[in-house]
C-alpha cells in the first residue's frame, strides 16, 4: 500500500513537439485522477526547451486535448522556456558542491571516441576525461571564450536505488551510467536538469510517467541526492501497445487525442476507455453473478483510483473496444447534452437543420439506440433534421430498383395524405392493407419506404420514424420516390 502525503502534488509535463497523444493523455489522466482522489494539486508544465521542434500550435493542441478530456489543472501552465534562471542556479549549486563539472570535449571528439568504442565492441559512453579539470582552470577557459557543457559527476562505484510504486524496488549500477550532460554549451538545460529542478521548485510529491522513463530515473535520483533533496514517489506506467503487441504508433491508427474527437468519439467514452488501459478498479468492478463493470462515471473513477491498481504489464489499445465505449456513452447521453456535440459535427460539414429544438431533441432520442458515433448524426441521420440529405446508393439499388415499387410508394404517400389520424398504429395498418390490396409483400414496401424516408437501409422502427417526420414530410418523400433515378 502506498503512503500518500496530505499535500499531494503531481504534474503532467508534456513536450510541445507534437500534439497530445494517447500515451501522454493516459499519463495526464492518471495524474489528474490521483490528484483529485487525494485532494491534492494537479500542475500543468510545458517542457518547451527544444526550441527547434516546439511550437505554439503544439502547445495549443495539448491544452485543447486536456480541456476536451475534462482534465482541469490547478496551477500552470508553466513554461520551461521562461525558467532558465532556475536551471542556471541549480547547475551553479552542483558545480560548487563538486557534483558537476565543465566538459570541453567537442562534438567531433565525442563522436570519434564513440565510434572507436563501437569498433572495439564496448558500450559507447563518455569516458570522463574532463572530470579532473580543476574548477578554477575551467572558469579561466570559459572566460577566454572556450565553449563547454556541464556534466554530472556520476559515482563510479556502487548502485543507485529507488522504490517504484508500480514496479517495486529498482537498482542500477553506477558503472553503467555515464557522466550525463546537464547544461548544453548554449545554456539550454537537458531534460534531466530541468525536470528535477522544476519538480523540486514546484514541490512535487509524486512523479507519474511512462515506463520509457525508467532508464532516466537513476540519473535524476542522483541529482536529488546531490541537491540534498528527498525523493518523490516514482510511479512508472506500463506502455500502451497496438493490437500486434508493438508500441502504439500511427500504423495502428490515430495516436493524437484530438483525432479521436474528429472521429466522433465523445470525451467521456475516451476518458473511461483510457482509464482502464493499464489500471484496474479491483473489487469495485466486480459484480455478483455477472461480468465485471466497465462503465464508470468520472466521480467513480476519482473515488476508486489508486497507484496500487496500475498493472505491471503493458496495455493494448483496442479500437473496437473504444468504439463499444463510444456507443454506450452516446446512447446514455441526455439528448440536451448531446445536442451541442452534434451541432459541432453539423458545423464541420456545413449543415443547417430545418427542425426546431424540440423536434431535434426528439430525433436524437429516437436515433441514439442506433448511433455508434457522433459522425452518424452528420451523415446517416441527416434526414431526421431537415430535408437536405443524401441517399445511400447501395440501399437505393437494393430496395428501390423496382420501378413498380417506387410507383406504389408514391401511391402510398397519397393514401397517407388522406389519413385523418396519423399515428404509428394507423400508418402501419394502412401500409399493410395497401400491400395486401396490391398483392405485394408488406416487407417490400417497408424496406422501400425506409430508404425513401431516411436515405438509409437501416433505421429505427419505420412507423416511429413516420410519426417523428410528420404526415407532410412522409407524403412528400414517398411521392418523390416515383421520380427517383436508380442506376
Amino acid at each position: 500500500m502506498n503512503t500518500v502525503p496530505q499535500a499531494t502534488r503531481v504534474r503532467f509535463a508534456p513536450s510541445p513537439t507534437g500534439f497530445l497523444h494517447v500515451g501522454g493523455a493516459r499519463t495526464a489522466l492518471f495524474s489528474w485522477l490521483f490528484a483529485r482522489h487525494t485532494g491534492g494539486t494537479f500542475i500543468l508544465r510545458i517542457e518547451d526547451t527544444d526550441f527547434e521542434r516546439s511550437s505554439d500550435d503544439m502547445v495549443a493542441g495539448i491544452l485543447e486535448g486536456m480541456r476536451w478530456l475534462g482534465m482541469d489543472w490547478d496551477e500552470g501552465p508553466f513554461y520551461q522556456s521562461q525558467r532558465l534562471e532556475i536551471y542556471a542556479r541549480t547547475v551553479a549549486r552542483l558545480i560548487d558542491s563538486g557534483h558537476a563539472y565543465h566538459c570541453f570535449c567537442t562534438r567531433e571528439e565525442l563522436e570519434s571516441r564513440r565510434a572507436s568504442a563501437a569498433e572495439a565492441g564496448t558500450v559507447p559512453r563518455y569516458d570522463g576525461r574532463c572530470r579532473s579539470i580543476p574548477q578554477a582552470e575551467a572558469a579561466q577557459r570559459m572566460a577566454q571564450g572556450e565553449r563547454a557543457v556541464v556534466r554530472f559527476r556520476v559515482p563510479r562505484e556502487g548502485v543507485t536505488t529507488f522504490q517504484d510504486a508500480v514496479f517495486g524496488p529498482m537498482e542500477f549500477a553506477n558503472a553503467e551510467l555515464e557522466d550525463f550532460v546537464l547544461l548544453r554549451s548554449d545554456g539550454i538545460p537537458t531534460y534531466h536538469l530541468s525536470v528535477v529542478a522544476d519538480d523540486l521548485d514546484m514541490r512535487m510529491t509524486h512523479i507519474i510517467r511512462g515506463a520509457d522513463h525508467l532508464s532516466n530515473t537513476p540519473k535524476q535520483v542522483l541529482l536529488y541526492h546531490a541537491l540534498g533533496a528527498s525523493l518523490p514517489v516514482f510511479a512508472h506506467l506500463p506502455l500502451i501497445l497496438g493490437p500486434d503487441k508493438t508500441r502504439l504508433s500511427k500504423r495502428h491508427g490515430a495516436t493524437s487525442v484530438m483525432a479521436y474527437k474528429d472521429m466522433g468519439i465523445v470525451p467521456e467514452a475516451f476518458r473511461n476507455f483510457l482509464a482502464l488501459l493499464g489500471w484496474s478498479p479491483g473489487a469495485d468492478a466486480k459484480q455478483p453473478n455477472g461480468p465485471d463493470r466497465e462503465i464508470f462515471s468520472t466521480e467513480e473513477l476519482i473515488r476508486m483510483f489508486s497507484l496500487d491498481g496500475i498493472a505491471h504489464s503493458n496495455a493494448v489499445f483496442n479500437n473496437d473496444k473504444l468504439a463499444w465505449y463510444n456507443t454506450e456513452y452516446v446512447r446514455a447521453y441526455d439528448p440536451s447534452l448531446l445536442l451541442p456535440l452534434v451541432e459541432e459535427e453539423w458545423r464541420a460539414v456545413d449543415y443547417q437543420p430545418s427542425r426546431d429544438r424540440e423536434e431535434i431533441l426528439a430525433a436524437i432520442a429516437l436515433l441514439q439506440p442506433r448511433a455508434r458515433s457522433l459522425k452518424d448524426f452528420a451523415s446517416a441521420f441527416l434526414a431526421y433534421f431537415g430535408d437536405r440529405f443524401a441517399m445511400d446508393a447501395a440501399a437505393v439499388k437494393k430496395f428501390l430498383s423496382d420501378a413498380e415499387v417506387r410507383q406504389m410508394l408514391a401511391e402510398l404517400g397519397r393514401q397517407y395524405a388522406k389519413l385523418e389520424n396519423f399515428t404509428e398504429a394507423s400508418t402501419e395498418e394502412l401500409l399493410r392493407a395497401f400491400a395486401a390490396e396490391k398483392g405485394i409483400k408488406a416487407g417490400a414496401l417497408i424496406n422501400g419506404a425506409r430508404v425513401a424516408l431516411t436515405g438509409q437501409a437501416v433505421a429505427p422502427g419505420l412507423f416511429a420514424v413516420m410519426l417523428y417526420l410528420g404526415q407532410q414530410r412522409v407524403v412528400s418523400r414517398l411521392e418523390a420516390a416515383a421520380s427517383l433515378t436508380v442506376e
